[in-house]
């Protein structure tokens, strides 16, 4: 029996030894199986992303073409909002403060909203009978309307008719599997950081109370400003920001090179060298034109903007707990020079009206926020003789400020499966002609 029991047990300890390592390999097996998915899942991303990203470039570039080709349909109007809730102010307000502010205006707007609906619903839709038989109730469509939300029913329009800063209703559209978004913003309705970087003594004080002006408005922390401010100082040790441009002669040396000809002996004998001839060199004159000097200032500009010499993320970063709200949205990232008074909100305005006197740029502010929205204005003697008493201060400014934009940025986002690609174009108005100024590819 003694013997019976421990061949037993030996069985038993080969069989657990056997199941021991049977679990060990499948174990093994398991994490083999486990990571040669997973290698090969990263390696299907990997393809699948090079694809999508290469469908979302190609949508992007054919998108920066048509943008590019259409430049002259571009022809922005400014509208009369007169009844409306001005667009100056939202960047402090909160979505719920925002959405207070569309109710105290919705009372008279509501009831155009409920005919608006009503008009799209026909009268076979409202009397006709459902599968009971019984006719339905025409209250219905009332109690539909009534629980609209009433600020649902509204917008606050900018100055063109769409959202601030947007010139015309973003764009969407397929090229492909890939969709792309259009967007027009106004640059000149932003605060100009080429501002930051004039070499004007005389300016320096109002340029740095203007712009603690807009940081304050903004939420800035003192550490983001003064960083900020020492990467435009890198800058500006590159290259100062000019507002005012004049012809300029520029003359061209072009040196050249004498040379020694050869002349060989007819009768077959030693080349004999001639004697070496000396040039002047040919110097010529042209004269670089204003608009010549703006687009090289505009693509010199762009660059330095765009590069890693200015922390965007730090500006970017919302100031408002989740809103889309920051520091960023405001300023001008390109080379504009002057603030469109009829498009720019309030903490710009009063950033541009710093520089005839800090005291009284809330107040202009403030008149010209009410009266644009009756009536843009259509050139600054038109401001002086509305604002009358403050025409001394507006004379100071006027060479900061604009009542139509010239400055615009195309943004282009093209997005496939996973991978996106953009690109902005920022375009200059010369009279009637748009020309493209600078491209930043992303």
């Amino acid at each position: 029996m003694k013997k019976k029991s421990k061949s037993n047990l030996g069985a038993r300890r080969q069989n657990g030894v056997v199941l021991l390592i049977t679990l060990v390999l499948l174990v093994i097996l398991a994490s083999l199986g486990y990571t040669l998915s997973n290698i090969v899942a990263a390696q299907r991303h990997r393809r699948q992303y090079i694809i999508d990203y290469s469908q979302a470039r190609y949508a992007c570039d054919s998108a920066v073409k048509y943008a590019l080709a259409t430049l002259q349909d571009i022809n922005p109007q400014l509208i009369s909002r007169p009844n409306e809730p001005d667009f100056s102010d939202l960047f402090v307000l909160s979505e719920t403060e925002r959405r207070e502010l569309l109710g105290q205006y919705a009372d008279d707007n509501l009831s155009g909203a409920k005919k608006g609906v009503k008009k799209r619903r026909s009268a076979s839709e409202i009397h006709n009978v459902d599968n009971s038989g019984e006719p339905n109730d025409a209250n219905a469509l009332e109690d539909e309307t009534a629980e609209l939300d009433e600020t649902d029913l509204m917008a606050i329009r900018g100055p063109y008719g769409p959202a601030w800063p947007f010139v015309s209703e973003p764009v969407e559209f397929d090229i492909a599997t890939a969709k792309v978004l259009i967007e027009i913003e106004d640059e000149n309705a932003k605060y100009p950081i080429g501002w930051l970087l004039i070499e004007d003594v005389e300016s320096q004080r109002e340029i740095a109370a203007g712009f603690q002006t807009f940081c304050e408005w903004m939420g800035l922390e003192n550490e983001v400003v003064e960083s900020f401010n020492g990467q435009l100082r890198k800058i500006s040790d590159i290259k100062p920001f000019q507002i005012e441009f004049k012809p300029v002669k520029q003359t061209i040396s072009r040196p050249i090179t004498p040379r020694t000809p050869t002349v060989s002996n007819p009768k077959g004998g030693k080349a004999t060298t001639a004697v070496t001839r000396t040039y002047r060199p040919q110097v010529t004159t042209r004269t670089i034109s204003v608009a010549e000097q703006i687009v090289r200032q505009n693509a010199d500009f762009a660059k330095f903007f765009h590069c890693s010499l200015i922390d965007r993320e730090a500006l970017a970063r919302p100031y408002i707990e989740g809103e889309n709200e920051s520091a960023m949205k405001y300023l001008g990232m390109w080379a504009s020079s002057k603030v469109n008074i009829n498009t720019a909100p309030r903490h710009v305005l009063e950033a541009a009206f710093a520089f005839g006197g800090l005291s009284q740029a809330p107040e202009i502010a403030e008149n010209i926020i009410q009266l644009r929205r009756v009536q843009p204005f259509t050139d600054i003697e038109g401001l002086k003789k509305e604002l009358l008493r403050y025409s001394d201060t507006i004379n100071k400014c006027e060479k900061y400020i604009t009542t139509t934009s010239d400055y615009f940025t195309i943004r282009i986002t093209a997005v496939s499966g996973v991978a996106k690609a953009s690109a902005s174009i920022v375009i200059m108005k010369d009279g009637d002609r748009m020309k493209q100024a600078a491209v930043i590819s992303g």
